[in-house]
């Protein structure tokens, strides 16, 4: 397999300077540990903090910007950043009025996060955690796996951070925001680890697994390869069973590309998707097709579903911009 890289050893370091490039001046590298923040954030705003390992690029430090998250504490290949990472993230982003903590839920970060948040604490800075659950292919929901809804809670989080006065409220509107999230993926070709060269899986030529988690957790069933109409409506069914969504809702959807599918695999399960939500009598609002939550360069592809509300509504519709995401209405 062959890379565009340096030195397998600097990757995440090489990959921090050129995002902040790409930035133009508007995000800089916290001193001395993996974390970038915008350059100017206002004295007493509620401060955003995302985070979680390497490798799933965009997210989450391709979503610091304007209404986005304020800060990004960036781990190794498919790992937590350690709690330094996070604290002093933290800490150099923290501008008087709380931090809300928001990650996938991962046993690593979740250790990780807690940690930094107890040493924060314990400098008086308030700190509330939302962790992303979104993943239906786990039937615990508190122990479920945070994918590619992420999205929709940063960007939801990331307005609501910017507007309201206080954590508490910005704490309850990012989880109600989450707990509104469903998620499947489906893989259907491994990707390749840059730090190793080694697969994150296996699978035959003609199989593909339903229900496989962003580094490679199992998923629901292997089976044999379907057709884009089939698999999209086993995966649909799964998500509008779980919350469950109803006749009527209004929702906003993202089809994300896992690492390697093209545009127009997406655009034909988004045909899929349309006509099924129509025959069930859901509104779709908006559409988010693209890279957001990747496993490398893994082939495959994942839904995600937000139940709307007044509320939600105006935080999702929020102008925003980041490296990753623009969205101007």
């Amino acid at each position: 397999m062959k890379h565009l890289i340096n030195d397998r050893h600097s990757l995440i370091e090489e990959m921090i300077e050129g995002l902040v490039a790409a930035y133009n001046g508007t995000v800089v590298k916290v001193d001395n540990v993996n974390g970038i923040m915008r350059k100017e954030i206002k004295e007493n705003k509620v401060t955003l903090l995302v985070g979680g390992g390497s490798g799933h690029e965009p997210i989450y430090h391709g979503l610091v910007g304007e209404n986005m998250a304020d800060a990004a504490a960036i781990g190794n290949i498919f790992a937590s950043p350690n709690p330094e990472i996070i604290y002093e993230t933290a800490k150099a982003s923290h501008r008087g009025n709380g931090i809300l903590f928001l990650y996938g839920n991962y046993a690593g970060d979740n250790l990780n996060f807690d940690i930094a948040a107890e040493m924060l604490e314990d400098e008086g800075i308030k700190v509330k955690t939302v962790r992303i659950n979104d993943d239906v292919a786990t039937d615990d929901i508190d122990g479920r796996r945070g994918i590619a809804g992420l999205f929709f809670a940063v960007k939801i989080a990331g307005a609501a951070c910017a507007s309201v006065d206080n954590l508490d409220e910005a704490f309850r509107i990012v989880s109600k925001a989450v707990s509104k999230i469903r998620s499947m993926g489906t893989a259907f070709e491994p990707g390749i680890m840059l730090n190793t060269g080694k697969s994150t899986f296996t699978l035959a030529e003609d199989e593909i697994e339903i229900g496989m988690g962003i580094h490679g957790e199992p998923g629901v069933e292997v089976t044999k390869l379907k057709s884009s109409k089939e698999l999209v409506g086993i995966m649909l069914t799964k998500i509008i069973n779980d919350l469950p969504f109803n006749k009527g809702d209004e929702v906003a959807l993202m089809i994300n590309d896992l690492g390697s599918f093209t545009n127009m695999e997406l655009l034909i399960a988004n045909k899929a998707i349309a006509e099924f939500l129509e025959q069930i009598g859901i509104k779709n609002l908006y559409t988010h097709i693209g890279k957001v939550s990747t496993t490398m360069d893994m082939r495959g592809f994942s839904i995600s579903l937000i139940q709307l509300d007044e509320e939600l509504k105006k935080y999702l519709f929020t102008n925003a911009n980041s490296i990753a995401f623009d969205f101007h209405r």
